[in-house]
């Protein structure tokens, strides 16, 4: 078998644009990977059609050896273009030998060690701005069968926080809790906002709330900082979406500087890199809870891994989405009434796409601003559930 070409798709998603990557191949199976990186999809494509000029012509089942023979030969390593474009490719790459031999990736990790994962909604609040408002849009998204509920309270502060802005903060919380009650777990986004002080002070605030974790509290860039808040901190803490491949999480695992390591299959390296990312973490007992707000293909992607990896415990998702998210694939999700996410168990990632649907709804700039843009506008108006509901059975 060989690789004939490689293409991109580009869907609006409203806050971003889906990058769809195909692999096309000599013997008519086509492999699919994703490589969306908000506000950057026209640099990751000029990334993917320089990858394409290598890979032309190479057997697409040796996944690890082309993997290894780009990163070598590619001067300029690492950064969040050039490791979107790599790991979408690899995640295509094993879509194509799983589908080949007919077995879902899972398969090829080692096997099932379970049907479904522990999901937590994120973008559950889009819209809401008052404690009470945050409280209705919880107890909605319980409702609809989640357990779990994340979101960043922390409007758009730089590195500090005030004693009155840590009140509205708290307030919101609080409002959250007392709505859905103790046995629904609650994550805490930071978004990388503070520095070690105000981070240190807001854990120790939020501890009353019992979260799961304490998310990206200060800036990815800086190891020694996030140490030094997971040292103070009562709450455990979470990192990872934005570190690239084992050097990035290496480092931090050998200083115990988190709690949940957060790569995403998107943008560290792919399926493998994960499953090789996770067995690191496995060696200290942190949790491995992966970032996944993005589309169909990197959730398929990522609920294989949940399927394979033993210390997998957490599938981030979107409570809601565009509209449109059910027609560019035949992704059917099933949500339990536990608040599990059935993994599929098709051939591949399980993923095809309607090439129609996707051409309704071309490129659309989104500039991704952290610190300007509204952090709860993250939903359309015209949202909706994209989940089947099931028992289980």
């Amino acid at each position: 078998m060989k690789i004939t070409s490689v293409d991109t798709l580009v869907v609006d998603f409203y806050r971003t644009n889906l990058v769809i990557v195909r692999v096309s191949t000599d013997e008519g199976i086509v492999g699919l990977g994703e490589a969306t990186l908000e506000g950057k999809e026209r640099a990751v494509q000029g990334a993917v059609t320089e990858l394409a000029e290598a890979v032309t012509g190479l057997d697409p089942t040796r996944i690890s050896g082309i993997l290894y023979e780009l990163a070598r030969d590619w001067y300029w390593r690492g950064g969040p273009v050039i490791m979107t474009a790599l790991s979408s490719f690899e995640m295509a790459l094993w879509d194509i030998s799983a589908r080949e031999l007919g077995v879902p990736v899972s398969r090829l990790l080692g096997g099932a060690t379970r049907d479904r994962v522990r999901a937590y909604a994120n973008g559950w609040f889009s819209g809401a701005a008052t404690p009470e408002e945050y409280a209705a849009a919880a107890q909605r998204t319980v409702g609809s069968g989640f357990r779990g509920l994340k979101w960043d309270p922390f409007e758009n502060f730089d590195l500090t926080i005030t004693s009155r802005q840590l009140d509205r903060v708290l307030a919101q919380i609080d409002a959250v809790r007392s709505a859905v009650g103790p046995d629904v777990e609650l994550f805490i986004e930071g978004h990388g906002r503070f520095d070690v002080t105000h981070a240190i002070k807001i854990a120790r605030e939020i501890a009353q709330f019992d979260p799961v974790f304490f998310e990206e509290p200060c800036p990815p860039d800086n190891l020694d900082a996030l140490v030094d808040i997971r040292r103070a901190s009562p709450v455990p803490i979470a990192a990872g979406e934005r570190w690239l491949g084992r050097q990035g999480f290496a480092p931090a695992l050998a200083r115990q500087a988190v709690d949940f390591v957060q790569p995403d299959v998107t943008h560290a390296g792919g399926i493998a890199e994960l499953a090789f990312i996770s067995t690191l973490a496995a060696t200290g007992y942190v949790g491995f809870a992966p970032h996944n707000p993005s589309g169909p293909l990197s959730t398929a992607a990522t609920l294989q891994l949940g399927a394979a990896l033993p210390n997998f415990r957490y599938l981030e998702i979107m409570a809601t989405d565009v509209p449109w998210r059910p027609e560019i694939t035949n992704e059917r999700l099933v949500l339990t009434e536990e608040g599990d996410i059935l993994i599929p168990t098709g051939a591949g990632l399980g993923i095809e796409l309607d090439l129609e649907a996707i051409a309704r709804h071309p490129f659309t700039p989104h500039p991704m601003r952290l610190f300007q843009d509204a952090v709860f506008d993250i939903r359309p108006p015209d949202e909706r559930s994209f989940f089947n509901l099931g028992d289980g059975e």
